[in-house]
């Protein structure tokens, strides 16, 4: 399988062979149940769907409940699409940390931490304008210009300013995994994942 759905658990740090501490995160993958294949003939493009986490049957829709029970398993609190698998994978395949090795990269996705309206210092490091010296006053975190008064007499699109910061999908490439724990399905990697402790997370291959 090409990837897992799993929890950020938090982070830590580790002594590497050379006595070196390492901070990484630990990572609660799996198991997730294979809920559908799709393939070129019927959807189109290949694909595995996976579920992770139990869902009650009271809160899962009529329509999910058929496609759960097509698949031979129980309702799924989070799905995910997964491509470019180049295993023989059916619907019913469970899948767990056992399929990380210790030493590979993998890639991390979440949604990170929600920080609220912040001004474009904190947003977009900008320095501030000004120097505080005598005479200024309430300038040293101000943007600055945004436009032009004559032409063309507005501000373009994509002007950095002002607004809401965090609560985006992030990827973080190529971080090593240092220990695989199968029996509790544990996987610790090198490094830092988006969002903050019990969030969902996409780990790829």
């Amino acid at each position: 399988m090409p990837g897992i759905i799993g929890r950020k658990i938090g982070m830590t740090s580790v002594f590497n062979e050379e006595g070196k501490n390492l901070p990484c995160t630990v990572l609660s993958v799996g198991p997730c149940v294979v809920t559908q294949v799709r393939t070129e003939e019927t959807d189109g493009y290949t694909a595995v769907q996976i579920g992770y986490e139990e869902k009650s049957e009271k809160h899962t829709s009529a329509a999910l409940k058929g496609h759960f029970k097509k698949a031979g398993t129980t309702p799924k609190k989070h799905v995910e699409e997964f491509h470019g698998y180049d295993q023989e994978v059916k619907a019913g395949d469970i899948f767990d940390s056992s399929m990380f090795e210790e030493g590979e990269f993998v890639d991390v996705s979440g949604v990170s931490k929600g920080k609220g309206f912040q001004g474009v210092v904190k947003r977009h490091n900008f320095r501030g304008v000004g120097d505080a010296s005598h005479g200024t006053k309430d300038v040293g975190r101000t943007p600055g210009s945004i436009g032009m008064a004559s032409t063309p007499s507005r501000v373009f699109k994509g002007m950095k300013m002002a607004g809401r910061m965090g609560g985006d999908l992030v990827k973080v490439a190529n971080l090593q995994v240092l220990k695989v724990i199968s029996e509790k399905n544990l996987v610790v990697v090198k490094g830092a994942v988006p969002g903050p402790k019990g969030s969902i997370v996409k780990v790829e291959k």
